[in-house]
């Protein structure tokens, strides 16, 4: 992705101020994995930029309609994709011996104060690649690929299935399908579980973020 300079100096010159920045960046396509996508319409981003005193934080939205390969069907899969923008741009390094163990593991980039600018192209590609799925489908319900003779089963019922049951010749070139079929509902349930576990630590976290200010109050 080319960069997206945006400056600052004349609209961020002291702490409390925002502004907003909104715009339209061409990317030819990026990859995930095993996974090649394309971004035919390019990305569409909406942020505000706050002058916090320390840096410049960076938050707001991105949105772009990605295009796959559906890990069932082998088809052309259309993927709307709309993610937060949540980015901290520091003016200066911390000290390393002013920081927590917690903080050493915040990512932060820098403000260019020689030019006064902040880049955005970094958070607005990790915001779509973080919103692409680990499983891409063309559609919830795809039912994939015969493993017998490899016709697209979206398009109707090639009737292997009721001749052949379950039973798979391994010498068949198509049998390595059925064992797709197996890979990618497996990646559907690592995929649930690690986002279970993402929404669980950010619950964890926000209590524990209530708690202490509760204490602070007190």
């Amino acid at each position: 992705m080319k960069p997206i300079i945006v400056h600052i100096d004349d609209h961020l010159a002291l702490p409390g101020d925002t502004w907003p920045v909104s715009g339209h960046v061409d990317v030819h396509g990026y990859g995930l994995g095993d996974h090649d996508f394309s971004v035919p319409d390019g990305i569409d981003y909406d942020i505000v930029l706050t002058n916090t005193g320390d840096g410049i934080l960076a938050t707001g939205i991105v949105k772009a309609d990605v295009l796959g390969t559906c890990d069932r069907c082998l088809d052309e899969a259309r993927i709307s994709i709309a993610s937060e923008v949540d980015e901290y741009f520091l003016f200066e390094l911390p000290d390393a011996s002013e920081q927590s163990d917690d903080e050493d593991d915040v990512d932060f980039s820098l403000v260019d104060r020689e030019n006064g600018t902040v880049d955005l192209a970094g958070p607005v590609n990790a915001a779509v690649i973080m919103e692409t799925p680990f499983v891409v489908l063309c559609r919830e319900d795809c039912k994939g690929l015969c493993p017998h003779c490899g016709a697209n089963l979206n398009e109707g019922d090639c009737g292997c299935a009721e001749a052949h049951g379950d039973d798979i010749d391994p010498t068949n070139p198509f049998s390595v399908l059925a064992q797709l079929k197996r890979d990618v509902a497996e990646g559907e349930v690592e995929e649930r579980a690690a986002q279970d576990a993402a929404d669980e630590a950010a619950a964890e976290a926000w209590a524990e973020a209530m708690d202490a200010a509760e204490g602070d109050e007190s």
